[in-house]
């Protein structure tokens, strides 16, 4: 028998009507035999509501970030640009992000050479690797997993910075000073992330492809030029525009999400330790999200 919130409920007021009926001394009023139903009535509401609540939450997570977004385009773009922090987020972001891209390119290429081979064998495929590998490394594997490695290093670092800064009141010295800590802090940050995902994202394919060019020569011999020609063969515009685009908007969320969550990070270092991993759980699920909009939009345009 399963069990549902309102047998559940109806159950525990017939176990109260049965503990009054026990305890009933002369002089209590008789309990109306429709008390159970009206119990019900007022109890529903609550586990309703309670079950709403998830929902409601997420609703008002994603309405404050989509307000955070707007102010982000209403004063990112606005003189006095702040130039040189960008420069130097830039820096940080790209050489922060480089060996863990490189060496998560590297096993990413080898390991999907070395896997595929033995069934490529078996039906006398084996020159088609190149063009496989490489229409799934530049289409889907090399963006995704450079987008949630990216996400994991940088998104947590933002989160955790910004969410210290708040909690020793460096934001509020910045705006008590004059100076604007939205547009100094959170423009050249997300911008930063947003222009070198798609860099770190060529770097690994690049470093991905070569990594299938030497798994391939484990147990065979081919030539780097072949190799090259065979996944350029397999290769079309549609195949790597889609691609490319994506990882724009990928950085951008994972720069907006780690900005909003540290920048709004509660007190105390309990806060700041918040903000870094909700940046990086709520950043992972969105990239996730956008990829699967951007296979359907794809597929309206004809591009798959």
């Amino acid at each position: 028998m399963a069990f549902t919130p309102n047998a559940l409920l109806t159950g525990m007021a017939n176990m109260v009507q049965a503990g009054l009926a026990l305890v009933r001394v002369e002089g209590m009023p008789e309990v109306a035999a429709a008390r159970p139903a009206a119990l019900v009535d007022t109890l529903l509401p609550l586990n309703q509501s309670r079950a709403t609540m998830p929902i409601n939450t997420l609703l008002a997570e994603a309405g404050k970030i989509t307000s955070f977004a707007k102010r982000f385009f209403r004063e990112g773009f606005r003189p006095r640009y702040e130039l040189a922090e960008l420069l130097y987020q830039c820096y940080v972001v790209g050489y922060q992000s480089l060996p863990m891209v490189g060496i998560t390119g590297f096993i990413m290429g080898l390991v999907l050479t070395l896997q595929s081979r033995p069934t490529m064998a078996q039906f006398g495929a084996e020159s088609w690797i190149p063009v496989m590998v490489g229409l799934t490394i530049i289409r889907e594997m090399g963006p995704i997993i450079t987008a949630l490695i990216f996400a994991g290093k940088i998104g947590s670092s933002i989160g955790a910075e910004l969410g210290s800064m708040r909690v020793t009141e460096q934001i509020d010295a910045m705006e008590v000073s004059g100076t604007n800590p939205f547009k100094y802090l959170v423009a050249t940050r997300v911008l930063a992330t947003t222009l070198m995902l798609p860099l770190l994202t060529i770097l690994a394919d690049v470093i991905a492809l070569y990594a299938s060019y030497l798994g391939i020569n484990m147990k065979g011999t081919t030539t780097l030029a072949l190799f090259v020609n065979n996944v350029l063969s397999g290769l079309t515009f549609g195949d790597v525009l889609p691609a490319v685009l994506k990882t724009f908007f990928f950085g951008f969320t994972i720069g907006l999400i780690g900005c909003y969550k540290g920048y709004f990070s509660n007190k105390g270092t309990e806060g700041v330790g918040q903000a870094a991993n909700s940046a990086v759980v709520v950043s992972s699920l969105v990239i996730f999200l956008l990829d699967l909009l951007a296979v359907q939009v794809t597929g309206l345009l004809g591009l798959n």
